[in-house]
């Protein structure tokens, strides 16, 4: 009975968190939704967009209503590990001291994270996965809750390191975000260009996202939906047990066992902000997409066939 109050409780405050969001941030709301559903199911996301789309205003929007601390890197080819985890310093005792870099926050947005070295961007492996860094051989544990929102540019090529297939895996969601319609654009035009100045208010706190995220955990599955998301993932993979000729024509690589995982939490997150309390395969099909995106590799003939990852997803759903 208690979970189930919860549950209302859950569907109000992601309602409340939507209005405050968009009281600054125009349109995209099925990004707004992704993000949120990445946040309470526990992931990260990586925002894909051309500049000027309201991305890092988006995620610094997201950090004041849940009331969580915020940081910014903006990540650079010069960036080091350390300046994102800390470093080790001699004090004036002479004694080695731990100090904490920017990553030590409830929320980091990792600006343009593909114009840093595969080497710095490494640094966020241990922190995505297992929500602690280690420095001199002693282990740090971060914030909880803890997430990393990252930004990417797709059209800037020059200066720029592909993500590492490990690194992207560390990412719940691949959200595109796209131009706003003109209609969206009007407005962000008129409310950026006056006086006005709009402040939003904090809806959550530490402990209300805690409580949702174990509520997420929490309700139930029926097999046929679980079996249906892994199935899905299944076929994902060329040659595999549920291939089909999409597949195995197109696709070098197909995504892994946290897909599957991924998706059956984004799932019942979806769930809970439509009101029901167990996911169906519908709520699956709504998530599948910006969870497989980035752990789909298409090979050569897709691209010379114009057969895109989204399409190719969409054939196997």
């Amino acid at each position: 009975m208690e979970d189930v109050l919860i549950a209302e409780n859950f569907k109000t405050d992601f309602a409340n968190l939507k209005n405050e969001i968009h009281k600054t941030i125009v349109g995209q709301d099925e990004i707004v939704n992704q993000l949120l559903i990445s946040i309470f199911s526990g992931g990260h996301a990586l925002l894909i967009g051309v500049p000027g789309l309201a991305k890092t205003l988006l995620v610094n929007t997201i950090s004041k209503t849940l009331g969580l601390s915020f940081n910014r890197i903006q990540f650079t080819p010069d960036l080091m590990p350390s300046d994102i985890i800390g470093t080790e310093i001699l004090d004036e005792n002479k004694v080695f001291k731990f100090v904490k870099g920017p990553i030590f926050h409830h929320l980091l947005l990792a600006d343009e994270i593909n114009r840093t070295p595969p080497k710095t961007q490494a640094a966020l492996l241990e922190a995505m996965q297992e929500k602690s860094v280690t420095s001199g051989g002693n282990t740090y544990k971060l914030p909880n809750p803890f997430f990393v929102l990252a930004t990417q540019n797709p059209i800037e090529q020059e200066g720029t390191y592909p993500l590492p297939e490990a690194q992207l895996d560390r990412f719940m969601f691949n959200i595109w975000v796209d131009y706003p319609s003109y209609i969206e654009e009007i407005a962000i035009v008129k409310s950026t260009t006056s006086n006005t100045k709009i402040d939003v208010n904090q809806i959550l706190n530490e402990e209300k996202i805690i409580q949702y995220q174990n509520l997420v955990r929490k309700i139930p599955v029926s097999d046929n939906v679980l079996e249906y998301a892994v199935k899905l993932v299944n076929k994902t993979r060329k040659n595999g047990e549920y291939a089909n000729e999409i597949a195995n024509k197109y696709i070098s690589w197909g995504a892994g066992p946290r897909a599957s995982q991924n998706i059956i939490l984004a799932a019942k997150c979806h769930a809970l902000i439509k009101g029901k309390l167990s996911p169906d395969i519908e709520d699956v099909k709504s998530v599948a997409k910006p969870i497989l995106r980035h752990r789909i590799v298409a090979n050569y003939r897709a691209e010379a066939e114009g057969f895109s990852i989204d399409r190719i997803i969409e054939s196997l759903l």
